[in-house]
């Protein structure tokens, strides 16, 4: 291992290499803290010639490599493991923005740029990138196309798959392919692009892409909604759809169970109704009018159109209650509470946490078979079932009983058996936007389709013969 880390202070410049026990730590510990690993370096090229040098020599000695954006994984799919074999390639010095087109509508930049960043260079040119989570400021477009990110617009514009026209990525022994062209159509053979993204680093390192970008709404109205049920509220989302052109932009699913927490760990947000409802919906509609028209005509016609939806939807039993945020303020509170979930979930301390997706059909007979399974093994849970409700992608977590904070660490795993068996039974995944990472290991062995998971074990071997790329994660 000396020998390579000679060899790598020959290849790049000094800058690049970290070995002090002191500077790694950041890069060994997972965002929430539960994992930290060891790392004999933690390597931050500067380009994609580096980042080839530091894959040809780790082939040739045979070394780990854990690639890395803004480390805030949450399935432990970033860091290394504890043996100290592997290094870490950080790709955030490598930020640029390599070319940017009006007129084509898309952006080719490096994979260490920030996602909030790449928001405001397209906004800066009149454009919209509509990838957004609370992760923003800290996250990175690599990581982002490594788990296939998801987030709230996805009812929208779709995951962060549908949003990338191409990739530069280098391979395990250094080989760099350049798919930057950012054709619309390009049918010459089998759809590397797609194959990287969503591969968590276990394929190859996605250096640069070029990503689509978009004409950006003219104005935005949003709405907390209370409705009697999931099924209702998917009814309402079809009307809103229907009425307002495709433009919802949001619907989020925000149950009691969470509104609770938001009072206990974060009153600074205020409830806009008298008592705390069972369960709601975050709805965003956001038309794309004309550039030329009259901003305030554009905002009163996204109000009004909103204004329709709800009052239909109470007149039909759709929806019980809402409130339309009058002002950007407003708005902007709605959705700092929203982003904020994780925060104030983590807040709440022991919990049993899922990313999960459901047909948009099934996600009701879920929420209550889930009910029935858990009660079944600890009495009064607290099961909070919030989350991307447009595209079926719930983020559920569960508590134990108030009286009880322990019951939960004796019945986890049955827990867990329990979520998983029903997501199945359900035809839905265990893995929606978050990536598999360490975390839903088990779950990709016992739940993923056989023949699907030997494809891709097979294309692991092909692609990373020496299996140094990411070790340990996405595949059992």
């Amino acid at each position: 291992m000396s020998d390579f880390i000679t060899k790598l202070e020959n290849e790049i410049d000094a800058s690049s290499l970290i070995t002090d026990k002191s500077e790694m730590a950041k890069y060994i510990t997972d965002w929430p803290g539960k994992i930290t690993g060891n790392a004999l370096a933690v390597l931050r090229p500067r380009n994609t010639s580096e980042v080839s040098k530091i894959m040809g020599l780790a082939y040739e000695f045979e070394i780990p490599v854990v690639p890395q954006g803004g480390n805030t994984s949450v399935a432990g799919g970033s860091v290394p493991d504890d043996t100290g074999n592997s290094v870490v390639i950080s790709l955030e010095r490598m930020n640029k923005v390599r070319d940017i087109s009006v007129s084509a509508m898309t952006i080719t930049i490096e994979a260490g740029c920030i996602l909030e960043k790449l928001q405001q260079i397209a906004e800066d040119k009149g454009l919209f990138f509509p990838l957004n989570f609370g992760a923003k400021g800290s996250c990175m477009i690599g990581g982002n196309l490594a788990t296939n990110a998801g987030g709230q617009n996805v009812v929208r514009y779709g995951n962060t798959r549908e949003l990338c026209l191409g990739v530069e990525a280098v391979f395990s022994d250094g080989r760099i392919m350049n798919l930057l062209s950012g054709l619309r159509k390009d049918n010459t053979g089998y759809d590397l692009r797609d194959l990287l993204i969503g591969s968590e680093g276990t394929l190859a390192i996605i250096t640069a892409a070029t990503m689509k970008l978009f004409h950006p709404p003219q104005a935005r109205s949003t709405t907390l909604a209370i409705i009697p049920d999931i099924d209702t509220g998917l009814e309402l989302l079809n009307r809103a759809q229907a009425q307002t052109g495709g433009a919802v932009e949001a619907f989020e699913l925000i149950p009691r169970v969470f509104l609770e927490l938001v009072k206990k760990h974060a009153p600074q947000f205020q409830m806009p109704f008298p008592e705390i409802p069972d369960l709601c919906v975050l709805i965003e509609i956001a038309p794309t009018s004309p550039q030329n028209s009259n901003n305030k005509e554009v905002d009163n016609n996204a109000k009004e159109q909103l204004e329709n939806i709800l009052e239909d939807g109470i007149n039909d039993g759709l929806v019980l209650d809402a409130v339309i945020a009058s002002s950007e303020g407003q708005r902007r509170e709605m959705w700092e509470m929203r982003e904020s979930a994780l925060e104030i979930i983590t807040k709440e301390g022991n919990r049993i946490g899922f990313d999960i997706s459901l047909p948009l059909n099934k996600v009701q007979a879920f929420v209550r078979e889930m009910e029935f399974r858990a009660g079944s093994l600890v009495k009064n849970l607290r099961m909070c079932h919030m989350g991307h409700l447009g595209d079926g992608n719930l983020h559920y977590a569960i508590f134990p009983p108030e009286e009880d904070p322990d019951a939960l660490n004796l019945k986890s795993e049955e827990i867990k058996k329990a979520v998983y068996d029903a997501i199945s039974s359900f035809d839905g995944s265990f893995s929606a936007e978050h990536g598999i990472g360490t975390s839903k290991l088990f779950a990709m062995n016992n739940y993923k389709d056989p023949v699907a998971l030997d494809i891709m074990q097979q294309i692991k071997v092909k692609l990373d013969p020496k299996m140094i790329m990411n070790p340990g994660k996405l595949l059992p």
